[in-house]
């Protein structure tokens, strides 16, 4: 669908691009870095690793479960405004029967967790306990009220509904209907035995962070199905993703979504709003993190403070980030090893993306 090999366009700053490039390098440890400007590819670096390596992309994930979801509802099998309790009944109890399936994709449930972070967390890689406790879940606040991250419920939430409106679990129907079509070999929803040896172990840069790398690192969870977190992938292949949507939702033969499809999955929810949950002012949109100066222009983001309101993708951690700039028809993969402190991680991958800001201007 792209071809690989980096190509002057013409239209683009190469020294830029190399200021980009350097940014990356200099942040250490293993990182790929894949830039598309129109569909073709203007930057594509590996470091400390291969192109082929495979990096747990947190929740830069979680725009794959949404992208299943907004497929379900452009065919009619799923209503956006229609309660998830409509296609799952058993998570109507405990007062959650108002929530919408517009609610989840906009992280405005109320059901941030279904426990708390921490229990959330270490049940991730166990389906059936994870989708068990939001049915038994009390919603936090009230559905619609606000922004409050689904950090890791998002994806159990829509990865049940996808389960339940069609039969197929979310790992297979990913699979059938995103990764095959659009060739995207080296992606996967839990890690396979057989690719293991491929993969990236996180790097913890800060003492805090290293319990949390120990256990991202297991095999158990990197094999686990955790729509919200744990796809491992290459940048390659989500530049692949990217480039496809900046294109309106089609590329190569291939149409994933609609153009119609995909301004609602891009359409603002929350514009600076603070998020419940992160405490921080979010741009969301449905399934996916917004760019845009917003409400604190001063603040890194990971899409560039510089970038376009348009801009849409989704920041996983602070350490891996994929982004699209329809105004620049630009597509940029960005995956690093680094498990370090949210500010840390924000100035990192604030610099690459102004550097790639600047070196492709607006067309």
């Amino acid at each position: 669908m792209l071809e690989w090999g980096e190509r002057d366009t013409g239209d683009v700053d190469r020294g830029g691009l190399e200021v980009a490039a350097r940014l990356a390098r200099a942040r250490g440890g293993a990182s790929q870095l894949v830039v598309v400007r129109d569909g073709v590819v203007v930057l594509d670096r590996a470091q400390g690793c291969t192109p082929e390596a495979l990096f747990w992309i947190f929740s830069a994930s979680k725009p794959f479960t949404a992208l299943l979801v907004h497929r379900l509802i452009e065919r009619g099998a799923v209503g956006i405004d229609e309660p998830v309790a409509r296609y799952w009944p058993e998570f109507a109890a405990n007062g959650k029967d108002a929530i919408t399936v517009r609610h989840v994709l906009q992280h405005r449930s109320g059901v941030p967790v279904a426990r708390s972070q921490l229990r959330d967390a270490l049940a991730m890689g166990d389906w059936g306990a994870s989708v068990r406790a939001l049915e038994r879940a009390r919603p936090r606040f009230p559905a619609g009220e606000g922004p409050a991250y689904q950090y890791i419920s998002f994806g159990f939430l829509l990865g049940e509904l996808v389960r339940r409106v069609t039969g197929t679990p979310v790992r297979e129907l990913l699979a059938e209907e995103i990764l095959r079509p659009l060739s995207l070999r080296d992606t996967f929803l839990g890690l396979p035995d057989a690719h293991w040896g491929r993969h990236v172990p996180l790097r913890a840069r800060v003492p805090a962070q290293r319990p949390v790398a120990a256990y991202l690192n297991r095999r158990s969870i990197r094999r686990a199905v955790i729509p919200a977190a744990g796809v491992s992938t290459t940048a390659r292949d989500l530049a692949v993703l990217y480039a496809l949507l900046v294109a309106g939702g089609g590329l190569g033969g291939v149409r994933l979504i609609s153009p119609q499809t995909l301004a609602v999955a891009t359409t603002p929810s929350s514009d600076g709003t603070v998020d419940a949950l992160l405490g921080l002012p979010v741009r969301w949109s449905h399934g996916f993190q917004l760019g845009g100066p917003g409400l604190d222009p001063d603040r890194d983001r990971p899409m560039g403070r510089s970038s376009s309101p348009a801009t849409f993708g989704h920041n996983g951690s602070y350490v891996c980030v994929a982004w699209a700039d329809p105004t620049r028809r630009l597509a940029v993969a960005y995956l690093t090893d680094q498990l370090t402190s949210r500010s840390a991680g924000g100035r990192a991958q604030n610099a690459v993306a102004e550097a790639l800001l600047a070196a492709c201007p607006p067309v």
